[in-house]
């Protein structure tokens, strides 16, 4: 009874791809521990000199400020990020362009259905919450079959352009992959090198803040520690806002695809091990047939 529940449970386990399974959670896991090691050795230390900045800026203003006290530079915190959160800059007065006008309520539910969330606009109303979860149900789903077909429209376009070059050229397979190399460097350079340039220019970042910005926003990942069109001291262009979003709204379907490329490679790696896997295995269980096969012939003999 026990060998026949042996054999049913491998048997299960074998259709369910266990060990490919156990495989990717480890190297999963071990991936996000990777990384939080690598952070936590890079930003460890700044966050220890930022703290200790924090208490000497705080003990200078404290003895400019002596009439101010410790709960007074508490409520004096506490108004200037309920300040902040509703839109009013903390070093003026000015209302920061759009909070909450429909320019920016767009750009919000936009926000919202492509899961960027910066974290810089938040609905504090009790109807706006609820709205923002029934609106976010309907609206991820949306967002992402139109991000699909988008990215699917721009793979056919690429695909019939290579189709078209290989009928013109001789070497099909050498220009498919030439031509998907150049259309991955263009589509880098568009979505990543030239939005960097742009937001150095008009948002007064370095390159480095901008190609993080711009990775973060196309992975929809938006820590919203950095937010484009969205600093009350700079005057932007009419066209700015309506670039933005078109450059977020195409470059999410570029890089859904580029990822669904991935994806795909990957799977075809792990089929392909597990095919190769499967061969080595019949093989072996052919030799070993063979050999059983000879030694009765031996014996005979």
């Amino acid at each position: 009874m026990l060998p026949i529940f042996q054999g049913k449970l491998c048997q299960f386990l074998g259709k369910a791809r266990f060990p490919s399974i156990l495989l990717l959670g480890c190297l999963y896991i071990a991936y996000v521990l990777i990384g939080g090691l690598v952070f936590w050795k890079l930003e460890g230390g700044n966050v220890i000199l930022q703290i200790e900045i924090l208490k000497e800026k705080r003990t200078k203003l404290l003895e400019k400020y002596s009439c101010l006290g410790q709960n007074g530079l508490r409520e004096l915190a506490e108004m200037i990020k309920s300040a902040s959160v509703s839109g009013l800059s903390p070093d003026t007065n000015n209302i920061t362009d759009g909070f909450w006008k429909f320019t920016s309520s767009s750009v919000f539910a936009a926000t919202v259905v492509t899961t960027i969330g910066y974290g810089n606009i938040i609905p504090l109303t009790a109807a706006g919450q609820i709205f923002c979860v029934l609106f976010a149900i309907f609206g991820i789903p949306l967002n992402i079959v139109i991000l699909n077909k988008v990215g699917k429209y721009m793979l056919a376009i690429e695909k019939r352009f290579c189709t078209f070059l290989e009928k013109k050229i001789d070497r099909g397979k050498c220009v498919r992959i030439s031509f998907h190399s150049i259309s991955f460097l263009l589509s880098a350079f568009l979505y990543f090198v030239v939005p960097m340039l742009l937001f150095k220019e008009y948002e007064g970042w370095t390159y480095s803040e901008a190609i993080y910005y711009c990775f973060i926003t196309l992975s929809t990942v938006g820590f919203g520690d950095y937010v484009a069109d969205n600093n009350s001291a700079i005057e932007y262009p009419e066209w700015y806002g309506c670039l933005l979003a078109a450059w977020i709204f195409f470059g999410l379907a570029w890089l859904a695809l580029l990822i669904n490329h991935c994806i795909d490679l990957l799977e075809s790696l792990n089929v392909y091990l597990g095919r190769r896997k499967k061969e080595q295995n019949e093989q072996a269980a052919e030799e070993v047939k063979g050999q059983t096969e000879k030694e009765p012939q031996v014996q005979e003999t």
